[in-house]
């Protein structure tokens, strides 16, 4: 085995663009995902190390002389932050020529010949679902015998072929054992979860169609492939004992909920270990899973309802009926499941009347908290592939400004990608700086000093950030 580095760069100051980030960009709030997807090869590869720089603060100067120990980097990148990463990359080969260097992640997958022209830095591009690519690099086989690979040999490029995608997930060994060997647990923050959290995948990809969504068009596809309940729960006792400080476990899979028996199976065996969960879910679950999710631990649900106007749920294939969600919210409320509600602004068909639309369903639906996104076309999705041909795309695109904030790479004839901005502030303060809602977040602070003391962190990191913007 070459001796490897997984390393999650530094970029932009409190930038969450992990492997695990759905919207890579600086937040609101400070908030940092696992990155479960450098995890995951990390645990194939013995004696491997994963260093995730930006929830640790690591800047470029600690983690160049990392090179010198290393023959093998592998570096996961995204459409934000690939230039600094790349930078990272020179600096690296410069303080080690002899390294061996390799991007992943959904920018690469899916424009590997683009990457690789960038820096001659970069020796190879694994595509798509790289775990098992990446542990035949680390054995020292030659990349023009792995498939997934893109590289660079005798001056050309040259591209094996596609992996098979894995079916058997439970040939992937835990991540925990990574997170405990290499990760500061309590380093990881999302503003709606218990901390400390630890998050985990229990299955890849997602049966839905969103256009907008980057793991299942790139990396995870469309068909929800999962591991076994048995495999599931010995990963999650085994989180228990490395971290008895966790207080959740969060399932990361895109659409946890998708296969309801399975979900109900994994809460009823999590019943017994006295687990607290939670997980992504879509807002058609029907009451009765709901019932047997609640009774067996689970806490709050993140549920993308992205927009209040039909038709732009329409036009993004996001496969939700609004009178659904609103019942499905309803029966969330009445069982004491928390909601953590997504929504994006600037999604196409937007409009002023749509924007205000999205309001008022965010104050009807009234989720315990909320996060609003500008829709980012990322490369390889059908959304980017649509602002493209429709000329919505601005000059230079940009998915975040100078210090790592998103902002809008769409505009519409009728909507300015300022006013999509605007728009997302609008939303936020709309709903947060009501009576009802302080006097609610102020009671469950309240309630606990930890809660309280991160409670009033937040807010001054919230109203610090707005205010930076104007």
């Amino acid at each position: 085995m070459l001796k490897t580095l997984f390393l999650h760069p530094p970029s932009f100051e409190g930038f969450d663009g992990g492997a695990g980030s759905r919207y890579q960009a600086r937040r609101e709030v400070r908030s940092f995902w696992y990155p479960t997807w450098l995890a995951q090869p990390a645990a194939l590869v013995p004696g491997s190390r994963l260093v995730d720089a930006p929830p640790v603060g690591l800047g470029l100067d600690d983690v160049v002389p990392l090179a010198r120990d290393y023959e093998l980097a592998v570096l996961h990148t995204s459409t934000p932050s690939f230039p600094f990463d790349v930078r990272v990359a020179e600096a690296l080969k410069d303080a080690n020529p002899r390294l061996k260097l390799g991007f992943v992640g959904a920018h690469v997958a899916v424009n590997p010949v683009a990457a690789l022209q960038r820096s001659t830095a970069i020796d190879f591009v694994a595509r798509n679902e790289f775990d098992f690519t990446i542990r035949e690099v680390a054995e020292g086989r030659r990349l023009d015998d792995i498939d997934g690979l893109s590289f660079r040999t005798g001056g050309r490029l040259a591209h094996t072929r596609e992996r098979a995608t894995l079916e058997d997930l439970d040939r992937l060994p835990f991540v925990v054992e990574v997170y405990r060997r290499d990760l500061a647990i309590d380093a990881y923050f999302i503003g709606y979860l218990l901390h400390p959290y630890v998050s985990l995948y229990t299955g890849r990809g997602c049966r839905s169609r969103c256009t907008f969504c980057l793991w299942p068009q790139t990396v995870g596809g469309h068909r929800y492939r999962t591991r076994s309940v048995e495999h599931v729960v010995e990963e999650v006792s085994l989180a228990r004992r490395y971290f008895p400080q966790v207080k959740e476990v969060f399932f990361d899979d895109d659409t946890f909920t998708d296969d309801p028996p399975r979900a109900e199976a994994i809460a009823r065996r999590l019943s017994s270990l006295g687990v607290t969960w939670s997980c992504n879910a879509k807002a058609n679950v029907p009451r009765a899973t709901l019932e047997v999710l609640r009774d067996n631990g689970l806490r709050l649900l993140l549920v993308g309802y992205e927009s209040g106007n039909q038709q732009i749920l329409n036009n993004v294939r996001k496969g939700v009926r609004l009178d659904v969600a609103r019942r499905f919210t309803r029966d969330c409320h009445q069982l004491g499941i928390t909601i953590h509600g997504t929504f994006i602004m600037g999604l196409p068909g937007e409009t002023r009347e749509t924007i205000a639309e999205t309001t008022r369903f965010a104050l009807e639906i009234d989720p315990h908290t909320i996060q609003v996104s500008i829709a980012a076309p990322y490369p390889g999705t059908a959304l980017h592939r649509q602002a493209r041909d429709a000329g919505w795309l601005q000059d230079e695109p940009a998915l975040v400004d100078t210090t790592g904030r998103q902002l809008s790479a769409l505009a519409y004839p009728h909507l300015h990608a300022d006013e999509i901005a605007r728009a997302l502030e609008t939303l936020y303060r709309r709903f947060y700086f009501r009576p009802t809602k302080i006097a609610s977040l102020l009671w469950e602070a309240a309630r606990e000093p930890a809660m309280l003391k991160r409670r009033l962190r937040e807010g001054i990191e919230f109203c610090r950030f707005f205010g930076q913007q104007r």
